[in-house]
């Protein structure tokens, strides 16, 4: 074969100088993700993000419980169009997801809360803003409004084409006046729901975390020197933008991960929902490791949503998954509680079989943090857009042209491997 002819067959991709977006086409999935923010980020942080408690058994039986599933997949259905919308909470969005709360992510990358809120409202997706958050809940609501940032492939609907959908995750505390005015800035700047997070009455026994010595702000010792010399870029980003704390915490001495569970109350009790709800006019939901009997409860003092989580294996090891919740809460609490599921979600295939078991919707945690390591708001940005791509092939080749469908139909759809 000639030359020309050759030049015909073969066309020389064009070089991508961003090194960003060079880094970020380059990731397929989460998994891809993952490994670009392991050769970006100090260890302390990635561990931070990456870590569990304990043996971290609960955070990899998080993600077995989802693939433990089997599709039965109807064929000759016409799944040239697909519609992934959903209607969860009362918030129609493009596709059954949210953005579950973390704190502290502008350790991770200068973009942090605000550039994951940015990514979720071009997505038509909600972003929930943890208690522990580096970005106050005004600076947020100020930032997502205000839009922009570096752009995605956003899915048409939902928060992209109006007001953001803003959620505020709350950790109860010793200092219950100090809740109460979290909870009132959050009504005051427009947050739709409010997640109540329950399964942290103390610190979970996160060991990589206490091995690296990972403290809020970041303090200067050997480890943070050596991981200077490593990562000097990271540290650049870092240094370069403002001081980091807890900006609901400003000023405080100091703390170790660990150490910041001081500020939780270990005294709550159902009491403490009643008393949520009748402060709250939005959304209330409550997240945590609810069985059964829990959820039942929860729905009786008024909640609008249950989000089940056991905090990404990060509290109690050996917490029974979350996947494994779903079908027994959603037979306890019937259809008129929402119903929300993290933990474990790493693919758009999740996602689908969390729906085929009785969920509203699942909850992102470490999918998307792992995007905004390797790459800020853009990073995000990838994320979603891999889940979103993934949820919409899933459901085609399963057979189903609708979440409606999917749901109405899922366990015809799925059937669990044997053991």
């Amino acid at each position: 074969m000639r030359v020309q002819e050759m030049r015909k067959l073969v066309r020389l991709r064009a070089v991508e100088l961003d090194g960003t977006r060079r880094r970020l086409a380059a990731c397929h999935d989460v998994s891809d993700l993952r490994r670009v923010a392991k050769r970006r980020i100090p260890r302390p942080v990635f561990d931070y993000v990456d870590g569990a408690a304990d043996e971290e058994l609960a955070v990899a039986a998080n993600v077995a419980a989802f693939r433990q599933w089997r599709f039965l997949p109807r064929v000759l259905a016409d799944v040239d169009v697909v519609d992934m919308s959903a209607t969860v909470l009362g918030s129609a969005l493009p596709v059954p997801l949210a953005l579950g709360p973390a704190g502290y992510t502008r350790m991770l990358h200068p973009d942090g809360e605000s550039g994951a809120a940015r990514s979720a409202a071009r997505h038509g997706l909600p972003y929930t803003l943890s208690t522990m958050a580096a970005t106050g809940i005004e600076e947020l609501a100020a930032v997502a409004v205000a839009g922009g940032g570096s752009g995605g492939a956003a899915v048409a609907g939902g928060a992209a084409a109006g007001r953001p959908d803003l959620w505020f995750q709350l950790y109860i505390l010793k200092d219950r006046s100090q809740a109460r005015d979290l909870v009132s800035r959050a009504a005051d700047n427009g947050f739709g729901a409010l997640v109540v997070t329950v399964d942290t009455v103390v610190a979970g026994n996160r060991l990589r975390d206490q091995r690296n010595g990972l403290s809020i702000p970041p303090e200067l010792s050997l480890h943070t020197v050596a991981s200077v010399a490593s990562k000097p870029g990271y540290w650049l980003r870092l240094l370069s933008g403002p001081a980091l704390d807890y900006a609901n915490f400003a000023g405080r001495p100091p703390t170790t991960i660990r150490k910041t569970a001081d500020f939780f109350d270990a005294s709550i009790d159902w009491s403490d929902i009643a008393d949520l709800r009748s402060r709250w006019a939005g959304k209330l939901i409550i997240k945590g490791p609810l069985g059964p009997t829990d959820a039942r409860r929860a729905a009786e003092l008024g909640v609008d949503g249950i989000q089940l989580s056991n905090h990404g294996g990060r509290q109690l090891d050996r917490t029974v998954a979350p996947a494994d919740l779903i079908a027994p809460v959603r037979e306890a609490v019937g259809p008129s509680v929402a119903l929300l599921v993290d933990s474990g979600i790493r693919h758009g295939a999740d996602v689908v079989v969390a729906l085929a078991l009785g969920a509203d919707a699942g909850v992102l945690g470490r999918a998307y943090l792992y995007g905004l390591m390797a790459g800020g708001e853009a990073g995000v940005d990838r994320a979603l857009d891999l889940i979103t791509r993934q949820f919409r092939t899933t459901m085609q080749l399963l057979g189903v042209t609708s979440v409606a469908e999917l749901r109405k139909r899922g366990r015809e759809l799925i059937t669990r491997e044997p053991r």
